[in-house]
């Protein structure tokens, strides 16, 4: 099922983050959305034009090519700084939920579009598709010493995260004095 454009093509621009590498190029389609392209994709590959593929951590010069076919298999994310809002007519009601996933080595959070008035749980059941939209996102590897990116969408290949759980931003300075009214620490006692 297509969510085009009644048939007109479009060309975006995307990143995609591989086992091995990252990949950037131009994918050309009809598709309204990312996510749509990715879950309907022929055979499990995508054709990009203008590609460059960087290996991690790689000392090499980043490789270039006129056209490249990606396996989507091998892809743990796909970032696009494009988000394009559902078809009204074909939209379904979602609520957006905060998330963390763990798609190793890299670790993604933002918003997740789940089926309303369930509990949590229950929508995370009913999650469905090769790759799951994940939007206000941001991306980082601690092990591959890749620091926080933010991204308007990040889909995430569903097959390949480890933990896709509810998350809540956690400020560890809170309700600790500031300022002023802070005590200095005690001073050692007992040398």
């Amino acid at each position: 099922m297509s969510d085009g454009f009644g048939g007109a093509q479009r060309t975006v621009s995307l990143t995609l983050y591989t086992d091995a590498c990252i990949v950037k190029g131009r994918l050309t389609t009809t598709h309204r959305r990312i996510s749509d392209a990715l879950n309907e994709a022929p055979d499990g590959f995508l054709v990009l034009s203008d590609a460059s593929f960087d290996a991690y951590r790689s000392t090499s010069l980043m490789q270039r090519s006129e056209f490249a076919q990606v396996n989507l298999g091998s892809v743990l994310f796909v970032v696009s700084d494009e988000v394009v809002a559902a078809d009204p007519a074909l939209a379904t009601a979602k609520s957006p939920e905060e998330a963390f996933i763990s798609i190793p080595p890299f670790s993604v959070t933002g918003r997740i579009h789940v089926l309303p008035e369930r509990p949590l749980a229950e929508a995370l059941n009913e999650l469905r598709g090769r790759f799951i939209p994940v939007t206000d996102a941001t991306h980082w590897s601690e092990s591959l010493g890749e620091g926080r990116i933010s991204a308007p969408l990040v889909a995430v290949n569903h097959a390949r995260c480890q933990i896709l759980a509810p998350h809540h931003e956690i400020d560890p300075w809170a309700g600790l004095p500031t300022g002023e009214a802070a005590e200095p620490p005690a001073e050692p006692t007992g040398w």
